[in-house]
């Protein structure tokens, strides 16, 4: 036993350091995390950012002049950060405009006419002129696809399918929901109707309609798409189950598709300092929707990308791997952005490790969804504890965001991950006038910009 007793003692010396490095590591980062969400929580500027971009330009939608000045907006924005490097991308993006305001009512064959608010679905054709038709509803899709072409020939298809209630999670709720808005108009229009109406993709009952990109199929006939509220789209249901009435429905939409137009995706770095050609990127995108102000949709994730990239500078922070930050143009119809950046990367010989986006809205985080390996989803687990004071809980798989969903095709084991704020009332906003600046609470932002500021560290020393 006196032989083996010094064998135990080093081998006691030997895990003892390792514990000791494991809790100094732990130690350490605990108070690099608080200082994260202090510079936020104290001296953020995302929400004075957000106000600049929701204010001083408004709603961007691809093509726009507005998208136009949020590039320049975004390029000086980050100069004045005084980020190693502000560069401009550019990119090809698709260019529809709305045109005049949409009107529309139906009128009961009692004679009552109703007022209806209504938004084209983003790249809808236009009406050309008044189009009047006999409206015909269904309960969703599914009823409309299974319908007989003689009932529906010649009519306006109303479909009348509302997001589920019962789903906690409202994203699974939206993503059940939008191929009524996606392709509820290839659908009416392969059993020969004149054009497609739906409820609008909200888990609330108001006055204003969502817009939201939707498709048509090659050699189809291109039929107008259109949008009315919840309110509406509830009366007009409950009109139509309980009366054997005639509804005629007349609407009106100016909408136009131009051809495709050069704008930019705004780019921020700062070097790494052991590995600068590996890659983390973090952003969110920089156009909306041409209603409201793209507040929660994704000015707070322009804004959090930004911030979170200025915390770690704020305190001297050095990182190993470059960090950059990315404001992508066009994700609402085209994603063309996001496609092309991944692209233009690989084509350099970049080698990118992981991506971050915010796309959620700017609400209290609850964690990251990850989209990735078993390793990323692991290591992103390793760091509950460091987030836990902060009452983020949900460390899942998931998906990471549209615009980062391209780099998969070009960098084989690349993580995505995906901020995850609470999102009950997101969908009051999305697409919609309400998702305006003062609809965004200031510590709910910057609480989000905290949470990926701290995990945009933590990436980077563990990976």
């Amino acid at each position: 036993m006196r032989l083996l007793a010094p064998f135990f003692l080093i081998i006691s010396i030997f895990y003892s350091s390792i514990f000791n490095a494991q809790e100094t590591n732990s130690t350490k980062d605990s108070i690099m995390v608080r200082k994260v969400f202090d510079e936020a929580l104290e001296k953020g500027r995302a929400y004075d950012d957000l106000r600049g971009l929701c204010k001083d330009i408004g709603a961007r939608l691809s093509g726009s002049v507005s998208a136009e000045m949020a590039v320049l907006w975004g390029y000086d924005k980050l100069k004045s950060y005084d980020f190693d490097t502000v560069y401009l991308q550019e990119v090809m993006v698709p260019h529809w405009e709305r045109g005049t305001r949409e009107n529309g009512y139906y009128i009961t064959s009692d004679g009552k006419i109703t007022k209806v608010n209504l938004l084209a679905l983003g790249g809808s054709v236009p009406t050309n002129g008044t189009m009047t038709g006999e409206m015909i509803m269904f309960k969703n899709r599914d009823a409309l696809l299974k319908a007989d072409k003689k009932d529906i020939e010649g009519k306006i298809v109303f479909i009348a399918q509302p997001m589920d209630q019962k789903m906690i999670t409202t994203f699974r709720a939206y993503g059940a929901c939008y191929p009524i808005r996606g392709y509820g108009a290839i659908g009416a229009a392969k059993l020969g109707a004149k054009a497609v109406i739906i409820r609008s993709l909200s888990l609330s009952e108001h006055e204003h309609p969502h817009t939201g990109t939707m498709h048509y199929e090659e050699g189809l006939n291109k039929i107008p798409a259109a949008a009315i509220s919840t309110e509406d789209a509830t009366q007009l249901e409950a009109f139509m189950q309980e009366s054997n009435s005639t509804v005629t429905f007349h609407f009106e939409m100016d909408c136009k598709v131009l051809p495709d137009k050069k704008s930019h995706n705004v780019i921020a770095e700062i070097k790494g300092s052991e590995n600068p050609n590996n890659i983390i990127t973090i952003g969110g995108h920089l156009d909306s929707w041409d209603v409201g102000e793209g507040a929660h949709d994704d000015g707070a994730g322009i804004v959090h990308s930004m911030e979170a990239v200025r915390i770690l500078k704020a305190l001297n922070y050095q990182p190993k791997n470059t960090l950059r930050v990315v404001f992508f143009m066009n994700e609402e119809n085209g994603n063309m952005g996001g496609k092309t950046y991944a692209k233009k990367v690989k084509a350099k010989g970049e080698n990118h490790i992981l991506a971050i986006e915010s796309d959620r809205g700017g609400f209290s985080p609850r964690g990251f969804a990850v989209d990735g390996n078993t390793q990323h989803l692991e290591l992103v687990r390793s760091f509950k504890s460091l987030f836990k004071p902060y009452l983020i809980h949900y460390f899942e798989p998931g998906f990471g965001g549209v615009d980062i969903g391209p780099l998969k095709n070009e960098f084989e084991n690349i993580g995505l991950i995906g901020l995850v704020p609470d999102s009950q009332r997101y969908f009051d906003f999305h697409h919609n006038a309400n998702d305006v600046f003062e609809n965004v609470n200031k510590r709910e932002l910057h609480l989000g910009a905290g949470s990926l500021s701290a995990l945009l560290y933590l990436l980077d020393r563990y990976w």
